[in-house]
C-alpha cells in the first residue's frame, strides 16, 4: 500500500496501523503530532488507526512551553 508521509512516498505492509506506518517509515513518535488527510490523530489512537491506500500523513515536532 502506498501512502505519503511528509511529502515522501512510502510502500507499507498491508494492513497496518498509523503506529506501524510511522515505524516502517523510521519515524519515532516521541514528541510528535500527526495529522492524516489534514485531521489530527490523537496519539492514544495511533495503534488502532487503520491506514488506507493514498493517505497523506503529516508529522510535526510537538513543542510545549516557551
Amino acid at each position: 500500500m502506498k501512502v505519503e508521509i511528509n511529502h515522501r512516498e512510502f510502500v507499507l505492509s498491508q494492513p497496518c496501523t498509523l503506529a506501524e506506518a510511522l515505524e516502517q517509515a523510521g519515524i519515532d513518535g516521541a514528541g510528535k503530532a500527526v495529522a492524516v488527510n489534514n485531521r489530527v490523530v490523537p496519539k492514544s489512537t495511533w495503534k488502532e488507526f487503520a491506514m488506507e491506500e493514498g493517505m497523506k500523513v503529516t508529522v510535526i515536532k510537538a513543542v510545549c512551553g516557551g
